[in-house]
């Protein structure tokens, strides 16, 4: 137990808030609730941080920074510079990316210990509408947060058995780069996977059942992402969906819906992640549920009144930063505060895969089914155009979707680094700015920020950079 007091032996407390699950979301909630002077509990069973420190975001982030260490080596040359690529060290790679998650271990359980949070190891169960169980006692709290987050999901008749048919989760830790790899699904996951196995070598096919690729992105940055991979050497099949999967001598052999079939050393089944609520007690307690997310309203309060739920439990976008701010949203609730619900809408969201993809807002589409296709401007503006870009030698693109004559609601990005740039981005979503109000403002030089007041003066009707 680290930080708050030891409840192992006091039966009478009774916490303003008991939370069942320490990733993102639980652990924001702890934290702001902490610091709003609430007395809270965290239950988690695995490691303080969850999916995203130990099983996502950041090991993934650190595999594909190392693969763009990779292709700096491979591509030295054209910058100047005398270098040799000598092959991936797979347990270098591992060691780097596990000294990175370990340091902000350390950190975030620092970080709880310090705001007097008491923090219980152990599986925990719901047991009444204001109760866990764990390691055989009840903990009793005035409310309870739920965030129990995410596992990788599959497909019926697809069992994925750690060994040729992988899941991220063991992606994660191969002990060896894969000489081929097909990967099933061409979301956010399964094109970061793939970005980063084809750095380190690997011969790549992504099948996606949809037309697209990051198929819930603008289609234009779609259409780029597929056009970058293509450049890549990344193969991918789209608009049929998976049929069945096989062992072969040396692999495993995958076939479509229409009779294609495609074989590799390993298959990665990237199809999303699905909710961590079975045989919690959340049915028994009567917690709306729905596929196994835990339903909740604007203030992430479910139909029990003395229940909430956050993160990757509730149909909202899977994101550690969505978790953060969802619990944020339910301690400052809970402390009497009147937080703002959040507009999903608003949400950065950033594919990590080399060349990146960035958007804030609503695709083109979107905003034309929202306001009328002659009511809806869209702009392109193309990183040829951006100085730092040149200079790092990426393409793509700056897509800004505009009411006409008045906010920008949708910026969509591609190039390398783009993630970087999405915060500017979400304050002119947020702001509701109109694309004069951004033109006025002055962008250093040169940047890649800078494309983004580009696109924005180009779209005020006043382009430097940039053709009428």
């Amino acid at each position: 137990m680290h930080g708050g007091r030891d409840v192992a032996n006091d039966a009478s407390t009774v916490f303003d808030l008991v939370i069942l699950g320490g990733g993102s979301g639980g652990y924001a909630a702890a934290l702001r609730g902490a610091q709003l002077g609430l007395d809270v509990a965290l239950i988690e069973k695995n490691k303080l941080g969850g999916t995203c420190l130990h099983n996502g975001c950041i090991p993934t982030k650190a595999l594909l920074h190392a693969g763009e260490i990779a292709d700096q080596a491979r591509e030295a040359a054209q910058f100047g510079v005398k270098a040799t690529f000598e092959g991936i060290d797979i347990a270098g790679v591992h060691k780097y990316k596990d000294d990175v998650i370990a340091g902000l271990y350390k950190g975030l359980q620092g970080l709880v210990a310090s705001r007097k949070v008491t923090y219980i190891e152990g599986e925990g169960r719901l047991s009444s509408p204001t109760s866990v169980d764990v390691n055989g006692r009840r903990i009793q709290g005035r409310h309870i947060l739920l965030a129990t987050g995410s596992v990788p999901k599959s497909l019926p008749g697809l069992e994925i058995d750690g060994n040729r048919i992988i899941s991220s989760d063991h992606a994660l830790t191969l002990d060896r780069v894969p000489k081929s790899a097909i990967v099933l699904g061409g979301g956010v996951i399964g094109v970061e996977f793939a970005s980063a196995w084809k750095s380190f070598g690997t011969d790549v096919t992504i099948v996606e059942g949809l037309k697209h690729l990051v198929p819930v992105e603008d289609e234009n940055s779609s259409k780029l992402l597929e056009r970058a991979f293509r450049k890549r050497g990344i193969k991918f099949n789209l608009g049929t969906f998976f049929q069945k999967a096989e062992y072969t001598t040396d692999g495993v052999k995958v076939t479509l819906a229409d009779g294609k079939e495609f074989e590799a050393e390993i298959l990665l089944v990237a199809i999303g992640r699905g909710p961590v609520s079975q045989g919690l007690g959340y049915e028994e307690q009567g917690v709306a549920m729905d596929r196994g997310y835990v339903l909740v309203d604007e203030y992430m309060q479910t139909n029990v009144p003395t229940i909430s739920a956050v993160g990757d439990l509730v149909p909202t976008l899977q994101l550690a930063h969505v978790g953060f701010a969802e619990g944020i949203l339910v301690a400052e609730r809970l402390a009497g505060l009147k937080p703002v619900p959040i507009d999903y809408d608003g949400v950065p969201r950033v594919t990590y895969c080399h060349p990146e993809v960035a958007s804030v807002g609503i695709s083109e589409a979107k905003a034309k089914e929202i306001y009328g296709a002659d009511k809806v401007v869209a702009l392109k503006y193309n990183l040829a155009g951006n100085g730092k870009s040149k200079i790092l030698k990426t393409a793509g693109e700056i897509k800004l979707v505009q009411v006409k004559d008045g906010a920008v609601v949708g910026v969509h990005m591609v190039g390398d680094r783009m993630g970087e740039q999405v915060g500017e981005a979400q304050l002119v979503y947020n702001w509701e700015a109109l694309p004069a109000e951004v033109a006025q403002l002055i962008h250093a030089h040169p940047t890649q920020n800078e494309a983004l007041g580009e696109a924005h003066l180009a779209l005020a009707g006043k382009p430097l950079h940039a053709h009428d």
